[in-house]
């Protein structure tokens, strides 16, 4: 049997294309004023808002950001469970001194360990504690060569078959300030 013009159902018009482009034009809109309300909001309260949205504890403190890596350096050759500084120090300590010339930098001093057994603390039988021993030597040492302690960061890692300290200098502050313009003094006018 064919099937007649009247026997197939009646087809839905489809929506005008204009109507689609409005309704993007209004989306994008929106989200544009969501983005420029946004903006008004100081730095500290929106890193808590969106921490507080995806399930973050608010401590009501604004976290500085860490800083950013620029360079690196290392001290290796530590014996395996020991955090006692290898010599020699004065290339490190050089180092350091040269890359904080900058007030804006830090340093972030990172000891690591080799993952084996016989690397860890005595006391203890911890390595992220030997870990930070060894951090905690190599900052002395810097300290003691003249390097301010408030610029100095510890952590503690565990990398296999590394027993170093590494020592990371960062970007932590902000832009320099752009000086205003000086301006030329008035000419001054002659008679003639």
């Amino acid at each position: 049997m064919i099937a007649r013009d009247d026997d197939l159902p009646e087809i839905a018009p489809a929506r005008p294309a204009w109507l689609m482009t409005l309704a993007d034009l209004a989306l994008l809109l929106v989200a544009f004023f969501v983005f420029m309300q946004a903006n008004q909001l100081d730095g500290g309260t929106l890193a808590r808002g969106i921490r507080a949205g995806f399930g973050g504890a608010d401590t009501g403190a604004d976290v500085p950001p860490a800083p950013m890596p620029v360079a690196a350096s290392a001290l290796d050759g530590f014996a395996p469970g020991s955090a006692e500084v290898p010599a020699p120090v004065a290339p490190l300590v050089g180092w350091a001194t040269e890359a904080l010339r900058d007030p804006r930098a830090t340093l972030a001093v990172t000891g690591m360990v080799d993952g084996t057994t016989t690397d860890v603390d005595a006391a203890t039988q911890s390595p992220a504690l030997l870990a930070a021993d060894r951090a905690r030597s190599v900052a002395s040492v810097l300290i003691a060569h003249g390097i301010d302690p408030r610029r100095i960061a510890l952590t503690a890692a565990g990398h296999p078959g590394r027993r170093s300290v590494s020592v990371t200098t960062g970007f932590a502050g902000n832009r320099q300030s752009v000086a205003a313009p000086v301006s030329a003094p008035p000419a001054a006018h002659t008679r003639t």
